[in-house]
């Protein structure tokens, strides 16, 4: 299921600003994110470690101004209740006594299976080319030598936002960060910024869009506007390997 965030900040007049960002990962979609850069067994959750992560994206979305989906809340409320029955000391014993007793995850872990299932569906018929109303063509098979060659991905939404916690963190230990006075920085500035950086190389590495920046407000502006120019397609943020460096490449 689609879901959409809005995005509110305040422009030069201090008039508040509306940004309709299509943002297509859900609160499973999250999950399955943790899953995947803590190297998780999906059937043996490790429900603390992913409950504290998860809380801490949805912090970093509050900070971007990202209007949080009902979604959102409802999955963090099951998991601190999973983490809750998980951490009662009766917990393993009664599990011991009753044969039919279900693991606290369990509900869970089906949900992201069945998801993920339909989700890697429905990855593959979008990228096949549409001839008509429930047709599809073969796609010819590519010949690739081994050793060469990348395969590009784009990069969710959440693999921006683990990018960009790397830069908030790297950040907040620096000498560099200082903590002025929110200064009034023009969103439509920040994009031109990056669209003029996209002159003068075929990409920018990620982190390098925020080398100037001396503010986490700034910080967090900048990505406000990669956001926006990958909404309206003038850049593509890829990647080419898993847990990779990401790449911005103008359309």
């Amino acid at each position: 299921m689609n879901n959409f965030n809005y995005l509110r900040i305040m422009d030069q007049t201090s008039q508040p600003f509306l940004f309709h960002l299509p943002v297509f990962e859900g609160p499973l979609d999250l999950l399955l994110h943790l899953i995947k850069i803590n190297k998780i067994d999906i059937y043996d959750i490790p429900i603390a470690l992913v409950t504290e992560q998860y809380l801490e994206y949805l912090d970093l979305m509050r900070e971007l101004n990202l209007d949080i989906a009902s979604e959102y809340l409802v999955i963090a409320a099951q998991l601190a209740y999973i983490k809750s029955r998980m951490l009662l000391p009766f917990y393993q014993q009664v599990n011991e006594e009753e044969e039919n007793k279900e693991d606290p995850r369990q509900e869970l872990v089906q949900r992201l299976l069945e998801y993920q299932k339909f989700k890697q569906a429905a990855e593959k018929l979008a990228n096949k080319e549409i001839l008509g109303r429930d047709v599809f063509a073969r796609a010819p098979q590519e010949i690739v030598e081994e050793g060469k060659g990348e395969e590009e991905t784009e990069a969710s939404l959440f693999e921006l936002m683990e990018a960009l916690r790397g830069i908030l963190k790297k950040a907040k230990t620096s000498e560099k960060l200082l903590d002025f006075t929110r200064e009034k920085i023009s969103i439509k500035d920040k994009m031109a910024v990056i669209l003029d950086k996209l002159k003068e190389a075929e990409y920018i590495i990620f982190q390098d869009l925020f080398s100037d920046s001396i503010t986490r407000f700034e910080i967090i502006i900048t990505f406000i506007a990669l956001l926006e120019l990958i909404k309206i397609q003038k850049v593509r943020a890829l990647q080419f390997q898993e847990f990779g460096s990401i790449r911005i490449y103008k359309l």
